[in-house]
């Protein structure tokens, strides 16, 4: 047998048994954890797989099997002698030679002797023999038979061990192996069955143990061992040179590092020296884009290849992507990523096409393992990167050759995961990356480890990177002033500046019939629930009808509808207001406006009959985003059913001229536009009239409609109630509408003779 030794140097563990400042085995046990001992334990988790036993869990009990076969080829007697045991072992075990068979023989005497000793009756004795008998043969036959070797077979154990594992695990360690006993929850379980650590000794020699990570396992060895494999695979012949981003450039000083000349940055030659940064707003406004635009001339003077994209990273063209070759299938994210990355082809220089190649499978690797991602989802990433880095990098490395730095700026913050993987894969080859946000206001969702960050407490609205002279802007010291007057003023003052929000949505008050004078009249801000969250307005809007003539006053209700009437008021009232075959010349174009569930915006705008390119651009957003909302809400019946999408479509793009005037004045914080529409008679609205005023509503306007009869002639082309019911008074029936535009009084004297008057 070999005696237990001790040292203080983990690579004693990997020296061979004549190598050894003395002859004999460790047994370990490892309670804490840093990255000296991961690496340790990952070495001899190797050797352990290679050369020896690796028990992840407790070590099954032979079960009923297993004893039937022993007793079948050794019979149950038992004796406590040497000999007997050392026979019984040549028997069971056949391959074992001498010495291997003697030490193991000694091992397990001395173990059971001790049992003995310590008052255990010979039941127990030949019950613990039995299982270890068993143990040996279908679980440690492999290692009994390199005992004695000078190569030291090696036992790693993971679990809380049990008592009669341990007597075995120590018999093995006797007769010739090392063993160390993994514990993440430290050692006082172990203490419990040895506590004077007489069996094996705790690891205390290394400094700085602290616990194990969450999920640290040898399960999660092997599967870093095998994806460390699979990464070798799939990435081929590796670059010669690797990136050194950021670690040589100036803190704080990112525009003037940019400038550095590439001989500067660095000498090794095994690095490219790149940067990665991002600035978040502005340091000076009166010089800020002059010194963007000096550094950009100044990058192109020096030879620098440069592109810069300004905003949203346009996405693929369909023909981009129908020349990214790919499978119908793929069994693994690895499998897919290999395929992809076949289309990085980069003729002109072997060591840019293994830079392209290793950035991509990075970044999709680290991608595949993101929480909730799908292979489908991966392979849309997959192909969005290749069509991008066809498009920009291999233009921006074109013609390289080391140690020479591309660069690419991108001007306004990443809005998209797209976007923020190939800005982690561009930082990752010669290239320097720079992202502008100098308005304060914009997102920018990248995160990476490599990425630098600047950040100013200025804001700047500036809309692209100044690449020509053409692209100056410089405002002076007095405008920078009033913007800032402007942001103090009008942000979260309740105070606005004309025109201060491009975007709304109306919001339906639920209201009492006596509120809507009042309210009619007031701008929308003094409303409740008015709100502007992140630049869009809640415009609190009102969306009645009014049935009956309240004390069947009909004087009163006319005088009551005239009150509401002012210039901002848009009056019908006959019905139907539009005919269902009045002319429409935009129909006939809306199959081509709307594909896939979708409005054709661009193809809306750039259409030569689209009646309201001369509205300011915000407010043909506005009514686009409506357009797209009303069918997306479903509110007109036959939407999606029976072609009643293209009708809305039509109507819409065909408003009346006072209509359009009264959207393009609308100012979003201010007072509203209103629709009245009396009908007194027994016509129904139109399906056209039904879609102007659901419409109207979502763009903002106060409709009313009021109907003396309570008849049901607006509801038929809803399907559901959009608006609230009010039922003010008696129905009458038969009245004519009077000039609603004249004055209350010569509105009554109108009335008084066209009810006294002679015949």
């Amino acid at each position: 047998m070999l005696r237990h030794i001790k040292t203080t140097n983990l690579d004693d563990f990997f020296k061979r048994l004549g190598e050894r400042a003395e002859k004999g085995v460790y047994f370990y046990r490892i309670n804490g954890y840093n990255e000296k001992i991961d690496a340790f334990i990952r070495k001899y988790y190797e050797d352990a797989r290679k050369s020896g036993v690796v028990i992840e869990g407790r070590i099954p009990n032979p079960d009923e099997k297993n004893l039937s076969y022993y007793n079948e080829i050794m019979g149950m007697d038992f004796q406590l002698s040497l000999g007997f045991i050392s026979d019984r072992i040549k028997k069971w075990l056949p391959r074992m030679n001498d010495y291997q068979r003697e030490a193991v023989s000694t091992a397990i005497y001395d173990c059971l002797d001790k049992l003995h000793k310590a008052g255990k009756n010979d039941n127990m004795l030949k019950n613990a023999y039995i299982k270890f008998m068993c143990w040996l043969y279908y679980k440690f036959e492999r290692v009994l038979s390199k005992l004695g070797n000078d190569d030291v077979p090696k036992i790693l154990y993971e679990a809380d061990i049990s008592n009669y594992e341990l007597m075995l695990i120590s018999i093995l360690s006797n007769a010739g192996c090392d063993v160390i006993l993994l514990q993440y929850k430290g050692d006082a379980e172990y203490l419990k069955l040895d506590p004077q650590s007489q069996t094996s000794d705790a690891l205390t020699f290394i400094e700085g143990l602290g616990a194990f990570p969450d999920g640290y396992s040898l399960k999660k060895i092997r599967d870093d061992i095998r994806d460390t494999a699979n990464n070798a695979r799939l990435y081929g012949t590796l670059p010669s040179i690797t990136n050194c981003t950021n670690a040589w450039i100036e803190e704080n000083k990112i525009l003037d590092s940019v400038r550095t000349p590439i001989a500067l940055r660095g000498s090794d030659n095994r690095f490219f020296y790149n940067c990665f940064c991002r600035i978040k707003g502005v340091e000076d406004k009166l010089t800020y884009v002059n010194e963007l635009y000096q550094m950009g001339l100044e990058i192109k003077n020096s030879k620098r290849n440069l592109m810069v994209v300004n905003g949203e990273i346009p996405v693929p063209t369909m023909e981009e992507i129908s020349q990214v070759r790919r499978k119908n299938a793929y069994q693994s994210p690895d499998q897919a990523i290999a395929d992809l990355s076949t289309n990085i082809i980069f003729a002109s220089s072997a060591e840019i096409q293994r830079l392209i190649n290793k950035a991509f499978i990075d970044v999709m690797l680290a991608e595949s393992k993101v929480a909730g991602m799908n292979l489908n989802k991966l392979i849309n990433k997959g192909v969005y990167l290749i069509c991008w880095i066809k498009r920009y990098a291999f233009k921006i490395l074109v013609n390289w050759k080391s140690p020479e730095v591309g660069c690419f700026i991108h001007f306004g913050g990443c809005k998209n995961e797209n976007e923020n993987l190939f800005m982690k894969l561009m930082a990752r080859l010669p290239i320097d990356v720079l992202i502008f946000v100098p308005n304060l206001n914009e997102n920018c969702t990248l995160s990476d480890p490599l990425l630098y960050e600047q950040h100013f407490t200025d804001s700047l609205n500036v809309q692209k990177f100044p690449s020509e002279t053409t692209d100056l802007h410089v405002g002076t010291s007095a405008y920078h002033a009033e913007r800032e007057l402007d942001t103090l003023m009008y942000q979260d003052s309740g105070i606005y500046r004309n025109q201060q929000y491009a975007r709304a949505n109306a919001i339906t008050l639920n209201t009492m019939y006596e509120e809507i004078p009042i309210l009619w009249k007031e701008e929308v801000k003094y409303r409740p629930n008015f709100a502007t969250t992140e630049n869009v307005v809640s415009i609190p809007v009102i969306f009645s009808k009014v049935s009956g003539v309240k004390n069947g006053d009909i004087n009163g209700y006319w005088n009551s509808i005239k009150e509401l009437l002012k210039e901002d008021t848009y009056l019908i009232t006959e019905a139907p207001h539009i005919e269902q075959n009045a002319p429409n010349p935009m129909k006939v174009f809306a199959t081509e406006f709307f594909k896939n569930g979708k409005l054709q915006r661009n193809k809306i705008k750039d259409h030569k009959d689209f009646p309201y390119a001369f509205l300011r651009e915000e407010i043909q957003d506005h009514m686009l985003d409506k357009l797209q909302l009303l069918i997306d809400q479903k509110v007109i019946k036959g939407t999606f059913e029976n072609g009643t999408e293209y009708t809305i479509i039509g109507t819409v793009l065909n408003l009346s001229k006072d209509l359009i005037r009264m959207i393009q004045k609308f100012d979003f914080t201010k007072k509203n536009p209103k629709l009245i529409y009396v009908n007194a008679g027994e016509k129904m609205l139109s399906l056209e009239d039904s879609i102007v005023v659901a419409f109207l509503n979502l763009v903002g306007f106060d409709i009313l409609f009021f109907v003396p009869t309570g008849y049901q002639n607006v509801e038929r082309y809803f399907n559901t109630r959009p608006f609230e019911e009010h039922q003010i008074g008696e129905y009458v029936y038969d009245l004519q509408i009077p000039n609603l535009r004249l004055s209350p009084s010569k509105l009554s004297s109108t009335l008084r003779d066209m009810i006294f008057k002679r015949g």
